[in-house]
């Protein structure tokens, strides 16, 4: 990390998706990132994730069930098995700072002689009322957009903001482009994928989903009525595609390959590291006006902002008066990986200079 001795951080992962390089979610992704930096740079990274996950640094692996669908007892069994993983890295290894990248474990003690960094990866008003006043005075937040952090003010008050970057260099330039329009993330109603294939649909344009439906019922029930109906019944016209879970290699291939990103999400986005991806390869991003996403989309530079179906479609016929050397020089200059961990590394060390019990007020 750049100073004196070896410096052990403890990532905490989201309880129910695996950290390694076959992800889905952001939040898994920022951790994995900093995982392997911290190991790259000589120091320690332990990390408490589920099984499956193949990080740079040890792991403490957690157990999930094997169901298909998760009721609120298995979430609840997932949280104890989690504390318990926590507690067996904090008795085997000399931590120096902990940092949580989920609040779902908000019942556990952490020890209070050790910093703790919780990174606000989902909009402020999703947190647990009873997780907020558990950690208001006892860690240091961390927000990663400045939507957020204005949204978050009055609930965690003032924090640093870290926005998320991505590498940059892993994704290719000037591909010859295809001719589908491509949508990534988790199939869940909030992140509304199927608004993409109407918009797809109207424009004629073949649109590809790639992402994980969780093993929650709303997921599951949202994909079977929304989803595969619009599959099947344009099978002659649009042939839109489901592709399921995407490896590292086949995201930036098809990133590099979609004429244009749609991202018609219903959540206030904190960040879009898929969006960030996109412009790395050149791509254009169509989106909705949703959280992070207009300080991410240069609205007609690097793609375009809309409200609804309708200007989807109608973006969707525009996006070749995009410049694909324009969206790669905005992600070069302001999305870069090595920005974003400089970033945490700073902090770290703030929070080692200013001790556990002054962490909760660096701002």
């Amino acid at each position: 990390m750049g100073g004196e001795g070896v410096t052990t951080v403890l990532n905490i992962a989201y309880p129910f998706a695996p950290v390694g390089p076959n992800l889905v979610g952001g939040a898994e992704q920022i951790l994995w990132d900093l995982d392997r930096a911290l190991v790259a740079s000589g120091d320690r990274s332990l990390v408490v994730a589920c099984e499956g996950s193949k990080p740079a640094g040890k792991l403490f692996a957690v157990p999930l069930p094997t169901r298909e669908t998760l009721d609120q007892a298995d979430q609840e069994w997932c949280r104890e098995q989690f504390h318990a993983a926590v507690d067996r890295a904090l008795a085997s290894e000399s931590v120096d700072v902990v940092h949580a990248h989920s609040m779902d474990l908000f019942g556990y003690e952490f020890p209070r002689e050790i910093p703790l960094l919780i990174t606000l990866h989902l909009p402020a008003d999703w947190y647990a009322r009873e997780a907020i006043e558990k950690y208001r005075d006892r860690a240091q937040f961390c927000y990663v957009s400045q939507s957020q952090r204005r949204a978050g003010l009055a609930l965690f008050g003032d924090a640093p903001v870290i926005e998320n970057g991505v590498e940059i260099r892993s994704f290719e330039r000037n591909k010859k482009r295809s001719d589908y329009a491509l949508v990534m993330g988790r199939i869940c109603p909030e992140k509304n994928a199927h608004s993409a294939l109407e918009a797809g649909t109207k424009a004629r344009v073949r649109v590809v989903i790639g992402g994980q439906v969780y093993p929650y019922r709303a997921h599951q029930e949202y994909f079977e009525e929304k989803i595969r109906p619009q599959l099947q019944q344009n099978e002659s016209t649009s042939n839109h595609q489901f592709a399921g879970p995407l490896t590292p290699e086949q995201r930036r291939r098809m990133l590099a390959e979609a004429k244009c990103l749609l991202h018609p999400t219903l959540a206030p986005e904190t960040s879009s590291l898929v969006a960030m991806e996109a412009l790395a390869a050149g791509t254009p991003v169509i989106a909705y006006r949703s959280g992070a996403l207009p300080e991410i989309v240069d609205d007609g530079v690097t793609g375009y902002l809309v409200n609804d179906v309708d200007e989807m479609a109608e973006a969707i016929g525009q996006v070749d008066a995009i410049s694909p050397a324009a969206c790669r020089e905005a992600a070069e200059r302001r999305f870069s990986l090595e920005r974003m961990i400089e970033g945490y590394f700073d902090l770290y060390r703030r929070i080692l200079q200013e001790g556990p019990t002054c962490s909760a007020a660096i701002g």
